[in-house]
């Protein structure tokens, strides 16, 4: 009878899995191309995968939050982090490589990205976390050293790309783009260093840590038991085996935003939404869950990392591809864009040069990226 409750659970837990791998499995060996369907079979087919796709990256988080729970922050949020841009990365990579490329695909969807982390979910987060518990407290220090790095990162990837004149259009040359490319990844790893090591005491709030400190901390760690090994090994396997048919199925989801934008007039950035909004879901019912609780601290590190590791580590894998392949990708913003871009790193500075959060900073954030979504379809 305990066998089959395992069984069972396993199942329960795994459904999403189970049906990811088994649809990938029957449309590969068919060699099946969803776009040659009829609009409303396609649109059927995709809205499927669609739906398994996102309860698969549930399951990665349900996976990730496992691993996060037998190891101290800031590791266990990191891990969910870098599982998710480890998605958003191989997914991206499948879109715009696949079949037609679509050089604004990688713009598009890091700015969907920068806009629903910092604008909807800190938004979401403080207001939840506002109405439950009126005020609530973070480490100040942590948190604008997230902004202290995504700042610059913006504007260089998504704002100078405008003003270069090695190519025309908001463009990067091969060179320019391998450059940035490893740049940013050496940046971010010494970021994840000290994130990790040195600076750890900043990502991790407790009463009297806003106050300046020079004392690193050496608080007594206790060694993992053969038991927690055993369990966050199992987890990892999980996660692996998770990740990997939603790396597979995006290949059918990627044509079918393609025709959208050919056939249909679809807007331009409404896959790259589509996309950013589908990877960042478990990430964002994190940061939800974590204000509710009046945990700000793993909120704000969850919505600032995400936001992070895709300007400093999705957008550089990508364009490390891009230009040994000699591949050119539209990375300037635009117009309206750039003025909401702006507008989200000052409202995101304002809201951190305090260490209190209210539901009014929330409203803000929220009137944004409101904003943002009206935008996409009345540009």
């Amino acid at each position: 009878m305990f066998f089959f409750k395992k069984i069972s659970r396993f199942l329960y837990n795994n459904i999403y899995v189970i049906v990811c791998w088994i649809m990938w499995i029957k449309l590969d060996s068919t060699n099946f191309v969803i776009s040659e369907l009829d609009l409303t079979s396609m649109l059927g087919l995709a809205t499927v995968i669609f739906l398994a796709m996102t309860g698969c990256i549930f399951t990665v988080n349900h996976y990730a939050e496992q691993i996060k729970d037998l190891i101290e922050e800031p590791f266990g949020t990191l891990l969910l982090t870098l599982s998710v841009a480890a998605i958003e990365v191989s997914l991206m990579l499948v879109v715009i490589f696949h079949g037609n490329n679509n050089p604004t695909m990688l713009r598009d969807t890091v700015y969907a990205t920068l806009m629903i982390m910092l604008n909807g979910m800190v938004g979401l987060s403080l207001v939840t976390g506002g109405y439950h518990h009126f005020e609530q407290t973070f480490n100040l220090r942590g948190s604008l050293s997230f902004l202290h790095l995504i700042a610059p990162l913006v504007l260089i990837l998504l704002v100078m790309p405008n003003s270069t004149i090695t190519t025309n259009g908001p463009t990067l040359s091969p060179a320019q783009e391998i450059f940035m490319g490893c740049l940013c990844i050496l940046v971010y790893t010494i970021f994840l260093l000290m994130q990790t090591t040195r600076h750890k005491v900043l990502f991790v709030y407790n009463q009297n840590q806003n106050e300046p400190k020079n004392v690193p901390n050496h608080k007594h760690t206790v060694s993992p038991t053969k038991l927690q090994t055993k369990c966050i090994a199992i987890a990892a396997l999980g996660l692996i085996v998770s990740v990997i048919p939603i790396v597979l199925l995006a290949e059918y989801l990627g044509d079918v935003m393609n025709y959208g934008i050919e056939k249909l007039k679809a807007p331009t950035e409404l896959p790259a939404f589509i996309i950013a909004f589908l990877v960042l879901a478990p990430e964002g019912l994190s940061a939800y869950r974590a204000s509710k609780a009046n945990q700000m601290q793993q909120a704000m590190n969850t919505c600032l990392g995400s936001a992070l590791s895709t300007i400093a580590l999705t957008v550089p894998c990508v364009l490390l591809v891009a230009g040994l392949q000699n591949i050119d990708l539209t990375l300037g913003v635009f117009a309206g864009q750039t003025t909401l871009l702006y507008a989200t790193l000052l409202t995101t500075l304002i809201t951190l040069s305090s260490a209190q959060t209210t539901m009014l900073q929330g409203n803000v954030h929220l009137m944004v990226f409101l904003s943002y979504i009206f935008f996409i379809f009345y540009p």
